[in-house]
């Protein structure tokens, strides 16, 4: 879809029409443009929308496509009636044939965010956040009983962010250590990880994209030297292998993949909710 644009118009933040229609492009093989425009909650903030959409349509001579996730019926209609585009309404593709199944009316509310202060599941978040930024990178030891998950494996491949995507996302304490040339040469996992080894869960990676990222940080050092990839993955790998610790490539997965994979394994009852 050369010079296509794709919009995500909602009422909060967008992130629900984002992702759902992300999700939904990454079935086609094309890189449309992206517009996300969130808080669109009154007629005059989507008459101003609609403007932007058709101005985006008589540019590109092919018509935008919208999804849209909002509540207002007013607001919804104006986007669906005056907008020259292919409109996606999430809210009647999904939310009114739930309604009729379920025989009650959805509350319409405004924004998956409403009330958050409110939850127990946002607070938990958040903790999992503090607790993960704390035990970044084996910084600390301190409270590590209470960690859901501890990722391991060679510096850079991948542990930081797949800790932070399990706090943010799920609401997982997940710590990470690396584990370096020391611990190989002594041939064990790192002292502050001995009494915790059952929560353990290894990262690996491919050695030519280990050094390609290492390299960016420090080019030319032997830290990003291929043949010393070559030996601190094989070296955690046989590690991981000896302890009895479940591991897993980055090189090809998404941080969704690991995340869900290190869910199903280690903390199972997270994916019933």
């Amino acid at each position: 879809m050369p010079n296509r644009t794709v919009f995500f118009v909602s009422d909060g933040t967008g992130i629900t029409a984002e992702t759902f229609g992300k999700s939904i492009l990454a079935q086609f093989a094309t890189k449309p443009r992206h517009v996300r425009r969130p808080f669109i909650d009154t007629e005059d903030k989507a008459e101003q929308v609609v403007r932007e959409i058709n101005m985006t349509f008589a540019q590109e001579g092919v018509r935008p496509i919208v999804f849209i996730t909002l509540a207002n019926e007013l607001v919804r209609e104006r986007l669906t009636s005056d907008a020259n585009a292919l409109v996606l309404d999430m809210f009647r593709t999904f939310v009114e044939p739930i309604e009729a199944e379920l025989g009650v009316k959805s509350n319409h509310r405004v924004g998956r965010f409403s009330d958050v202060a409110k939850s127990q599941e946002y607070h938990d978040r958040i903790e999992a956040i503090n607790f993960s930024l704390a035990h970044d990178d084996g910084q600390s030891a301190r409270n590590l009983a209470e960690s859901d998950v501890i990722l391991v494996g060679v510096s850079r491949c991948g542990k930081t962010p797949t800790s932070l995507y399990l706090a943010m996302q799920h609401g997982i304490k997940a710590a990470n250590c690396p584990l370096i040339p020391d611990d190989f040469e002594r041939g064990k996992l790192p002292s502050m990880l001995l009494p915790h080894r059952h929560k353990c869960f290894g990262l690996t990676i491919d050695a030519d994209r280990l050094s390609q990222i290492r390299n960016e940080r420090r080019p030319g050092s032997k830290y990003a030297a291929l043949e010393n990839c070559r030996y601190e993955i094989n070296e955690a790998e046989a590690m991981m292998k000896r302890e009895g610790i479940s591991w897993l490539s980055s090189t090809h997965k998404s941080i969704e993949e690991i995340a869900t994979t290190i869910l199903r394994d280690i903390r199972p009852d997270r994916l019933i909710y």
